[in-house]
């Protein structure tokens, strides 16, 4: 993932709310519907998943307490080639 918001959250909150918070605050914001989500390993508590309707995993460059939410490079490219798709019809 290369584009994305950079989500804060240090509250007491479940790491499922924390992540939902920020999923719905990046589709009001840009319109769409992020995909992916990067955290501090020791925020996982050991296991990668599906939380908020995002794939979470593990990232040792982003630090505790912070979200790094997006649309992964893969989905990025299919969403890409099917409005230039939807564009030729």
């Amino acid at each position: 993932m290369e584009i994305g918001m950079l989500w804060f959250d240090d509250s007491s909150r479940s790491l499922n709310d924390k992540i939902t918070r920020a999923v719905t605050f990046y589709k009001e914001k840009y319109g769409s519907s992020p995909t992916h989500c990067l955290v501090h390993p020791d925020t996982l508590n050991g296991g990668d998943g599906i939380l908020g309707g995002v794939e979470v995993q593990g990232a040792r460059s982003v630090m505790q307490h912070h979200f790094w939410i997006g649309i992964d490079d893969k989905a990025r490219r299919v969403q890409s080639s099917r409005s230039k798709a939807a564009k030729v019809e």
